[in-house]
């Protein structure tokens, strides 16, 4: 073995320690980029040289060189941030991301730095979106994995289909009108007067195009303990079909709905039973000789659950709206069960207990937020909370086969195996955390560490070429 060979020795620890520091360089550049994931550098010899000994033939190492170089994918700390777009993800897993201009190669990180851009697309800070699955209204995913991209920023409207009246009718009041329907008079000023009526109350509802109109229920004692109601709209927004055409026949009845009858059980002061009579409009269901309607819909008409009425606003679309008033009919047990929350006749003033109605206006968006499973829910202005997107996230059989593209971002190849994605907490996949952002898992107190052994060790083997250069130099003077 020539003595030249040293130098060649020397060379290649002086080699891969510098590589060795370059490493711990990128390491502690990194401290603070957010889910930086640090590497690490292991040695191996290389191919040993066969020199004859007296005992036979012996090996020589020939020096080091690169074995690999691997990171660290543990997990780094969590900093609270004021963003709650901003996500971390508490165990194994990626987020996926799409560059806007390439619309097949996805790319894998762990920062969650993002936010919603101009045009509702869900970025990083390089502007690659990110990817996840629409979810329908019930929040259930649908459809393949897709760009996470807002394409409305209004919620759509949805027409009332129950509304809930429960109030208390006073038990001593006195009755005030022989037959509350036929006071209704759609051609005065004041459509009923208040002479006429003991207690109303009033309730939203919306059309299908999310305008809001007021239901008017009005009350008056009949005889005994049933409370005769009737229920009105404004005569003005009462578009059903032949409504507005017969007040030039004298029809008064425009606006009125349906009426019904209340039988209070005279001991205990709760429903007992209930009548209902539901108006229409249509040809030749209106007598001019008695100014009364026919009816629509009666008691034999109900099988389960609350009365109907059906209210038309647009002149094209009827709504069908229960009328709930803290009953509902069972035709199995062909009687009314009271609900916790009912009408009743108790002795103290009326009033309205209790009153609601389903459906909601347009809205605007005005926050989103996204949960531990990685839901996108849009907060708007009607205040509907709606579930849109859901972020994927995906992992590899081998994490140490992707490829690093810089920027936070990896890149999948034949050694890291296809992504299996999933939603978050499952298929072992980890949790998400709003409001945070995964930091780097560098470790400075170990790196520093490696920095003096990589130092001594390069110091080292330049002393090695070093004192094989004086060697050399003594060895030539020998000719001397």
């Amino acid at each position: 073995m020539s003595l030249s060979s040293a130098l060649f020795t020397g060379i290649s620890g002086l080699n891969t320690l510098g590589n060795a520091m370059t490493v711990i360089g990128d390491n502690i550049a990194n401290v603070n980029t957010v889910a930086f994931k640090s590497s690490r550098v292991t040695f191996q010899d290389v191919l040993s040289q066969s020199v004859s000994t007296t005992a036979g033939t012996a090996q020589v190492g020939r020096g080091t060189s690169l074995s690999d170089i691997t990171s660290s994918f543990a997990q780094g700390s969590f900093e609270s941030t004021d963003s709650t777009t901003d996500l971390a993800i508490g165990g194994a897993g990626f987020f996926v991301v799409r560059k806007p201009d390439n619309l097949t190669n996805e790319f894998y990180t762990r920062a969650g730095q993002f936010r919603f851009d101009k045009d509702g697309n869900f970025i990083n800070p390089a502007c690659y979106i990110v990817r996840g699955w629409a979810l329908d209204e019930n929040g259930q995913d649908t459809g393949s994995i897709t760009d996470i991209t807002l394409s409305s920023f209004t919620s759509s409207p949805s027409e009332t289909d129950r509304m809930t009246m429960v109030t208390n009718l006073d038990s001593s009041a006195q009755n005030l009108s022989a037959n509350l329907y036929l006071e209704w008079d759609a051609q005065n000023a004041t459509y009923i007067p208040d002479t006429l009526y003991e207690y109303q109350t009033t309730v939203k509802i919306y059309d299908s195009l999310g305008q809001t109109h007021d239901i008017t229920v009005y009350y008056d004692l009949g005889s005994g303990s049933t409370w005769e109601f009737i229920v009105t709209c404004n005569p003005d927004e009462d578009n059903r079909d032949g409504a507005q055409t017969r007040l030039g026949l004298g029809d008064n009845g425009v606006g009125m709905l349906g009426r019904g009858e209340i039988e209070f059980n005279a001991a205990s002061g709760v429903i007992s039973d209930i009548n209902w009579t539901e108006f229409t409009p249509a040809a030749g269901d209106y007598d001019l000789t008695t100014g009364t309607w026919t009816v629509r819909t009666e008691l034999a008409d109900l099988t389960n659950g609350y009365f109907t009425l059906a209210p038309d606003f647009l002149g094209t679309s009827p709504l069908t709206v229960e009328l709930n008033l803290g009953s509902v009919y069972s035709s199995g047990a062909g009687a009314w069960a009271n609900e916790s929350l009912s009408t009743t006749q108790f002795a103290s003033p009326s009033t309205t207990i209790f009153q609601s109605a389903t459906g909601y206006g347009a809205g605007d968006l005005q926050s989103v937020t996204v949960g531990t499973d990685g839901v996108i829910t849009g907060q708007y202005s009607n205040g509907e909370v709606i579930p849109l997107y859901r972020v994927a996230l995906a992992k590899f059989q081998n994490v140490q086969g992707l490829y690093k593209e810089g920027g936070s971002l990896y890149r999948e190849t034949r050694a890291s195996g296809v992504p299996i994605t999933a939603r978050a907490g499952t298929n072992g996949l980890g949790s998400l955390s709003p409001n945070s952002l995964e930091q780097s898992n560098v470790d400075i107190a170990t790196e520093f560490v490696k920095m003096i052994t990589t130092q001594r060790g390069f110091q080292a083997n330049s002393k090695i070429i070093t004192v094989t250069d004086q060697m050399l130099a003594e060895l030539i003077n020998m000719k001397r």
